[in-house]
């Protein structure tokens, strides 16, 4: 499964990793993702999504998150 989020489609991205003595080599930023269950309002019933720590705490906001 890709490291993909399900609701702000945020994906890895890359660039260097830099050593004391400045040798850059590439590496990957990976998003911050979650397994949570969340409310859809529309269908009435719970749904498992993969989503990132940013759109949790957005999720929490609004109330939407178990």
């Amino acid at each position: 499964m890709a490291k993909v989020c399900a609701l702000t489609g945020k994906r890895s991205q890359s660039g260097n990793r830099v050593s004391h003595a400045h040798n850059k080599t590439r590496r990957r930023f990976k998003p911050n993702l979650v397994t949570k269950r969340v409310w859809d309002p529309a269908k009435k019933c719970w749904v498992k999504m993969r989503i990132s720590t940013r759109a949790l705490k957005t999720l929490d906001k609004k109330n939407l998150i178990k």
